[in-house]
């Protein structure tokens, strides 16, 4: 069984050979991938004052000018950038922070050739557009020859293809995710994963490179690394990751939606690129795919993998887990493609995300957008139901624990504390973009500086901000702010702030958190936070007098759901309560430190990288046991024989039949009234004719509607609205009502008003109010669709406003049943089972069902089956959706009517 682990990067790389490319900083001499490589030699230190970082602000002051000759000039190679360069296999950064795709100068690589996409402004475009529309209207005698174009193009790539015809070795990528890299491989190591095929691109263009090439590459991969290589088109790629990814899903994820007129996202020709790519994974995949392989698809690039394996390959094991946040249905109804990047994710059998927060905001984005119901569980669809649960990723304690006791790294910690003896450290890493809140760090810590001065010449934060290219105006802000504290607080001997754009060396990475007094993370909005957990893993204090520092960190991020309230915990955007959140970090008792860093400590070191695979490779093979089991495919069907051997030794017997759907058709009441199945009112006389056969009929309608129906049936016992009322089986024309009248009535009030404002807005749909429920109706409505979009908001307006009142709203086939959440068909029967205890429990139980307010009776059922309360229990569905019925009925209503005939003859 092979666990296959999908993500966009591939966590391996290549780099070519006595090939530079301009403006090319090279690395040390490269080795291949050997068993001998993997010991690396101790990179030297700079023989003067050694430097901590690269390319520091333009001096200010003597002091800022002291940094400059402190701070390193060194540009970014991979012998500074792994733990273990040129080892594809050691430790990564688990946040590489990299500018953007083909952007990296570690490698020796091809440059793309895409294709150049649309303008970035709508002006621009339609002045494109234009052009292009005179070029097809020019005079066939005065259009330039297309086709010499193309030949001088081909020429030149097959020329290109031939040049990058040389030796090459496999490296560690920069590209990718690199905590699900660490996780992995964590998780190979602790035994909790068996084989594990990865399944991603190679991380740079590859069109100029040629088949052989290509070939070779993929069957190294393979047989040495276990990684299948995926190889699109240049122009696929930098379609769907620069413009469709980058530019209209990663913003609207963290609630950055792209309205702004510089946005590409009010044009849709990225998704096509989109829709490739996944194809080209979900083919790679299912082409590799053998019965009993696992699938885990990783990450908001390739959405649409799930369903596109599953239309292939119905019966896999398929997980979806999203590494970002994911928005409220207010957002992700912003997509044009909303409708089916949700379709996409519900191809796997379970979805999983980082936190409570972000699964919530999917289910309710599936209820709003699909008008499908979603339950705690997951979303439960017209056949199959997709769970969805929440599961914090980690870090790798071992393998960062292995990069600590380089040498390296604690000859900078050394150089660190003697050049901060006597400051206190805020530190913070980010990549400078408008989502990880690096401006409204630096003007909270602006204020800190401003309200309370007497820190100004003890505190210094360290800002590494790596640099990007895809907003200028942010970092022209940032350096607004940057230069407005040095030039108000810095003094000849201090400079309260270092920003450093350009990123840093692994080993003074892991220096810089060991020295750290405080981490400080103002993420607008983030998944998971891994550099919080790495700076509780380097705070333990045995490599530097420094220790149990505290974290004062984003509301938003993942990570502040999982440290459950022991770091502090700030809004970004309170620049007053970010600045008090300094003071106190710095200020805080030793003991209170202790106690909220010791709590951390024990949340990281639980929910490992290796707790989340096992956990999560647990948790599928769970759900799909669960789904294979409850199609209606795995069921088998009821057995007649066998039902009448349990009939014919029971003394006692408990029938509990649901009546719509399972023994009639739907219709409306007079309707049924009318053709009324007399087969079905005989066969249920015939059972009651019976005195050890106690028979209940279930139903959704009211007490009056199902007492018209069956007055013909004297003595049957009724449970109405779906278990609201009962009326006792052989008794008196009575009913028991289980809700509070009062509280009922307060609820109805609040849901009509909601109801009302909706049936305004649908034309031709109408509320029917019924004594414990009320249902929106829309089948007849004028414009269905627009109907269908306006239910899924009205049964998420009501579930947000009416929770505490104890009601749900569940969208159903052309209808939105509002309904209370304490009664139900199976708190109807424990009642109906508590009264018959009186007189001995029956020996016999039957259910049957066909849709999904029985499920729970099911398993109501099916409880009392494993318990062996009752001896002989047969659930049966006669529906086609999935179930945990034991059973099922392939004829429906038809031949559950036979089989109760057949046993009612039975005697």
């Amino acid at each position: 069984m092979t666990t296959f682990v999908v993500s966009l990067f591939l966590p391996y790389t290549v780099d070519f050979h006595d090939l530079p490319t301009p403006k090319r900083q090279l690395s040390p001499p490269v080795r291949p991938l050997t068993s001998s490589a993997r010991k690396e030699p101790k990179i030297e230190l700079p023989e003067k004052k050694a430097s901590l970082f690269s390319v520091p602000t333009p001096p200010k002051t003597p002091a800022a000018a002291d940094y400059a000759e402190f701070f390193s000039q060194l540009q970014p190679s991979a012998a500074t950038h792994f733990p273990k360069p040129h080892d594809p296999r050691s430790l990564v950064r688990s946040d590489s922070h990299i500018p953007e795709w083909g952007g990296t100068l570690f490698f020796n690589q091809p440059r793309s050739q895409a294709v150049p996409a649309p303008p970035d402004t709508i002006l621009e475009y339609a002045k494109a557009q234009e052009r292009a529309k005179a070029v097809k209207t020019r005079p066939a005698g005065r259009s330039p020859n297309p086709s010499a174009r193309h030949h001088s193009k081909s020429r030149d790539r097959s020329k290109d293809k031939g040049a990058w015809d040389s030796q090459w070795t496999v490296e560690p990528a920069v590209q990718g995710n690199g905590g699900l890299a660490n996780a992995i491989r964590a998780a190979i190591d602790a035994g909790s994963i068996g084989d594990v095929n990865w399944v991603g691109l190679i991380g740079f263009p590859t069109d100029s490179l040629g088949d052989e090439i290509k070939d070779e590459i993929h069957e190294r991969l393979e047989s040495d690394l276990d990684s299948l290589t995926v190889f699109v088109s240049d122009t696929d790629l930098d379609g769907h990751y620069a413009h469709f990814c980058k530019t209209i899903l990663w913003p609207v994820f963290n609630y950055q939606i792209p309205d702004h007129p510089k946005s590409k996202a009010y044009e849709d020709h990225s998704w096509v690129f989109y829709v490739h790519l996944n194809q080209a994974f979900a083919d790679k995949v299912i082409k590799s795919y053998k019965r009993g392989d696992i699938i885990w698809v990783h990450d908001y690039h390739l959405l649409l993998v799930p369903a596109m394996i599953r239309k292939k390959l119905p019966d896999a094991q398929i997980g979806f887990f999203l590494h970002t946040a994911f928005p409220s249905s207010e957002v992700f109804r912003c997509l044009a493609t909303r409708k089916e990047l949700l379709e996409g994710m519900l191809g796997a059998n379970l979805v999983a995300f980082q936190t409570r927060e972000y699964a919530h905001h999917f289910l309710q984005t599936c209820s709003r957008l699909l008008t499908v119901e979603a339950t705690e569980d997951g979303v439960q669809l017209e056949h199959h139901f997709v769970n969805v649960a929440s599961f914090p990723i980690g870090i790798d304690p071992k393998g960062l624990s292995l990069a600590r006791e380089d040498e390296e790294v604690m000859d900078w910690i050394k150089v660190m504390q003697e050049r901060y003896h006597d400051k206190f450290l805020i530190v913070a890493r980010d990549k400078l973009d408008n989502i990880r809140g690096v401006r409204q760090k630096l003007l909270a810590f602006e204020l800190f500086l401003n309200k309370y001065p007497e820190w100004r010449e003890k505190v210094v934060l360290i800002q590494v901000a790596t640099s990007t290219t895809e907003n200028s105006e942010l970092a022209a802000t940032v350096s607004e702010i940057v230069t407005r504290i040095e030039s108000v607080h810095s003094t000849l001997a201090h400079q309260p702030l270092v920003f450093l754009m350009q990123d840093i060396p692994f080993s003074q990475y892991l220096a810089l958190l060991s020295v750290a007094d405080v981490l400080m993370v103002t993420s607008l909005r983030e998944g998971m936070n891994l550099t919080c957990h790495e700076y509780v893993y380097c705070q333990d204090g045995k490599q530097s007098d420094k220790k149990h520092g505290p974290i004062i960190l984003s509301e938003f991020t993942g990570s502040a759901a999982v440290f459950e309230g022991n770091e502090l915990s700030i809004n970004p955007w309170d620049y007053q309560k970010c600045a008090e959140a300094i003071k106190l970090a710095l200020e805080m008792e030793p003991a209170e430190k202790d106690r909220r860093y010791n709590k951390i400590r024990d949340i990281v070191m639980h929910h490992t990288g290796a707790y989340w695979v096992a956990n999560l490779t647990k948790e599928l093979a769970k759900v799909h046991d669960e789904h294979f089991r409850n199609d209606t495919m795995s069921i088998p069907r009821l057995s007649a024989i066998n039902l009448g051997e349990r009939y014919k030794k029971s003394d006692k017997r408990l029938f509990l039949l649901d009546y719509e759907g399972t023994l009639a058709s739907y219709g409306s009441v007079t309707n049924i009234v009318l053709s009324s199945p007399q087969r079905v009112i005989e066969a249920l006389n015939d059972l009651i004719s019976d005195d050890r056969n106690i028979v209940y009929v279930m139903s959704s309608r009211t007490i009056e509607e199902l007492q018209l129906i069956f007055d013909r049936v004297p003595g049957l016992g009724l449970i109405a609205e779906n278990g609201c009322f009962v009326r006792e089986y052989g008794g008196p024309d009575e009913w028991i009502e289980f809700s509070d009248g009062e509280v009922t009535k307060k609820w109805k009030e609040s849901v009509l008003g909601i109801l009302k404002y909706y049936e305004e807005r649908v034309e031709g749909s109408w509320i029917e109010e019924r004594r414990c429920s009320l249902i929106f109706h829309y089948e007849k409505a004028d414009e269905y669709d627009a109907a269908n979009r306006q239910a899924g908001d009205c049964a998420n307006h009501i579930n947000d406003a009416c929770e505490s009142q104890r009601v749900r709203a569940i969208p159903t086939k052309d209808t939105v049943c509002v309904e209370p959440m304490d009664w139900d068909k199976s708190t109807a029967a424990t009642h109906i089972l508590n009264n018959l205890r009186q007189h001995g429990l029956p020996d016999f139980l039957m259910v049957a069902g066909n849709d999904r307010d029985d499920e729970i009776l099911f398993r109501w059922a099916n409880e009392i089956d494993e318990s062996k309360t009752i001896p002989n229990v047969t659930t049966v569905s006669v529906g086609n959706r999935n179930t945990v019925a034991k059973a099922t009925l392939t004829q429906g209503t038809t031949g559950l009517l036979s089989a109760l005939g057949r046993l009612s003859k039975l005697g």
